[in-house]
């Protein structure tokens, strides 16, 4: 017998358990799902922790996450976001982990989710774009190509649960 998280989930709530039959069952999630559920999941974890850990500990992660970076400074320029771009990089480092785990739950609520989370990231990395902190190093490798990865991924990942739930696999 399949694991629970694998099995079929009735889409009308007065159905019994076992009772499904061809219009009350959820499409079967196909197996790139928890593939990319568990890759979004890991990186967006990831998100959260460096959030954490800069908003926590400050100049010693900085140091300790990219040597060639004077913390101080950087800790300055990220202590000077406006509101916005700050509630931006939250919104968008925790809202990809929350709609990461609701696609894994096979949640409809992971595409309105995963939506904040890349407005959150256009919002929170689209400052640091279009005001660069002057900062040597900061521009260099992959220090320069970052925002733009995550804001590629996170709108990556909206338009995959956007589909998945149009096929009937996010209920």
């Amino acid at each position: 017998m399949a694991p629970l998280f694998l099995r079929a989930r009735p889409i009308n709530p007065g159905a019994k358990e076992g009772m499904m039959d061809k219009d009350t069952t959820a499409a079967r999630a196909p197996i790139h799902l928890w593939i990319i559920g568990v890759i979004a999941l890991l990186w967006n974890a990831f998100g959260c922790y460096d959030y954490f850990m800069t908003r926590t500990k400050g100049a010693a992660y900085i140091r300790s996450m990219m040597p060639s970076i004077d913390g101080d400074a950087f800790m300055a320029y990220v202590n000077a976001f406006p509101i916005w771009a700050s509630i931006g990089w939250g919104l968008g480092v925790w809202g990809g982990l929350a709609g990461a785990i609701l696609l894994l739950m096979r949640h409809r609520w992971a595409v309105p989710t995963l939506l904040v989370s890349f407005v959150g990231a256009v919002l929170g990395l689209g400052y640091q774009i279009a005001n660069p902190s002057g900062i040597a190093g900061t521009d260099q490798g992959g220090n320069a190509v970052i925002p733009y990865v995550i804001i590629a991924l996170a709108l990556a990942l909206f338009v995959y649960a956007r589909a998945m739930r149009i096929k009937g696999v996010l209920s």
